[in-house]
This record gives C-alpha cells, structure tokens and sequence, in this order.
C-alpha cells in the first residue's frame, strides 16, 4: 500500500492563516522575544524561521543575539526584563545553550505566562494533570496533523520512542489524554523492534537516522518522524527509513516538511494565546 503523506508544511500555512487573522482583531500585535546565545548554525537558522513566521502573522518580534561568553547571570537577567515588559507576550530562549549555561536555571526564570514554549516546570505540570496551559509546540503539533487527519488515538495501541521532556514525555501524555494505551520507549527498553511492532500509532524522537526500519513497522501503523538528522550525504532526514516504511504504514510524515513546520505554527498559536491571556481577550 502506498502511505498517506501527513503534509504538515500544507498544514502549517492554515495554521499560521489563523493564527494571523485573530492576532488582527488585537488591540496591539502579539510580541515575541527571541534569545540566540553562541553561533550554532542549526539553531540560527530556526530563529530565522521563527522570526519569518512572527512576520507572517503579523506579530511584534525582538531578536536577542547574545556572545557564546554571555554569563549565567546577564542571561537571567535579560529574560526578567523581558518578563516585566507588557508588549512582550512570550520568551523563547533557544536550545541548546552554550557550554556553562544552565539550561534548567534559564527556563525557570522565564514566566510561565510568557512559556510560549511550553517548558517551565509549571506548564509541563499542568499538561500532567490535564489543566490549561502552553503545551510544548512540537507534540502539540503532532497532535493537530492527527487531529487534521481524522487519524483519532481513542483504543489504540501508541508507541513513543524517546523520553525527553520537550517530545517524548509531553507526546506521551497528549496521547494519553485521547484515550490512547502508550509505552514509551528509551535507550534501555528491551526488543525496541518487538514493542514498536504492536503500534498503530508510532512516535519516533531520538535523533538516529534510521533507527526505524520496515520490520519495526506494524502494516497500516500510522509513523510520525520527529527527529531531523543528516544522513551520510548530508542530506536532511529523520529517525524512520521513510522509503521502506512508506511502504507498509497507511500514514507518514515527511521530512523535512512534516513536524518541523507545525512545531513552528504551534510556537505561533501559544503566543497568540499568551498575548489574548494578557490583553483579557477570551
């Protein structure tokens, strides 16, 4: 059988539409302060990306380039000025920071109202025990591709390969609160191939160019390819052998052009809601 794409850049522009449209009806633009610290490639080509969708949908955006000497202490610093400022509605301090930054220390000192990331230890507690907050934007982004896809969790068996705190714990828990049966998976599970087999809804977020082969994969399993690696050619790919595995699953991502663009339109959508919360707009 041939997969479905799940065409998550196709998605992302409807996202985006929306999220335009009632970011208008505002009696100020939603604001958006990103933080750059160090010269990471990777990492400034999302910021890029993330400041182009700012524009897209209309928002007020800042861009903090911040020197790989930067210390603990400025870094703070920066984010409580951000934190106290009202045009500003969301934070975003991008990942990874430079050796002898405290990542943790970092993300705890940006308001939870202003987490568009969905990160602080507030927001992650919330999405535990089901109560409002902003939700990590790549798990939430997935969930919408499902929901986009009439592909429903409700009895099925879904499998979540890695356990981080940005995908594979808040994936697992989405999942779980639409009804799914869920067994996450990391370095020490034992027969990964034999867990993976039993899924009808696959998450993979490890990093790996092709942890994931066709004989891991149940016929008509519906595969999400979180990750975004390089493979021997330099060539951009996930952890999912995407040719032999579309093959046999009914639905796939791409990548690129599946989780990746949705994980930005979520960042888009928290901070719209962030700024409606702040403006007292329901």
């Amino acid at each position: 059988m041939a997969a479905t794409i799940l065409d998550g850049k196709a998605l992302a522009i409807k996202c985006k539409e929306r999220v335009r449209k009632a970011a208008k009806t505002l009696s100020r633009r939603p604001g958006l302060a990103v933080i750059i610290v160090g010269d990471d490639p990777a990492s400034r080509v999302y910021v890029n990306s993330k400041r182009r969708d700012g524009e897209e949908c209309g928002f007020y955006s800042e861009e903090y380039a911040l020197p790989d000497t930067t210390r603990q202490d400025e870094l703070i610093s920066l984010v409580e000025s951000l934190n106290a400022r009202a045009d500003i509605d969301g934070i975003l301090v991008q990942l990874p920071l430079p050796g002898g930054l405290d990542e943790e220390a970092v993300l705890m000192a940006i308001s939870p109202e202003k987490d568009v990331d969905g990160f602080h230890p507030l927001n992650m507690g919330a999405l535990l025990i089901g109560k409002e907050g902003f939700v990590p934007c790549t798990p939430a982004g997935i969930m919408e591709i499902l929901e986009e896809y009439g592909i429903d969790p409700k009895g099925k068996r879904c499998v979540v390969i890695g356990r981080s705190n940005i995908v594979g714990k808040p994936m697992a828990l989405l999942l779980l609160q639409k009804h799914g049966t869920v067994t996450v998976c990391h370095s020490r599970t034992t027969d990964l191939a034999q867990v993976c087999r039993e899924a009808d809804i696959l998450v993979a977020a490890v990093g790996k160019v092709n942890l994931v082969t066709a004989d891991m994969v149940k016929p008509g399993a519906v595969v999400i390819d979180v990750a975004m690696n390089r493979d021997e050619s330099g060539n951009l790919c996930g952890d999912v052998a995407y040719d032999e595995v579309a093959e046999i699953a009914s639905a796939i991502t791409p990548v690129p052009g599946g989780v990746g663009p949705m994980t930005r339109a979520l960042l888009m959508e928290n901070t719209l809601k962030a700024a409606q919360k702040h403006l007292g707009v329901d």
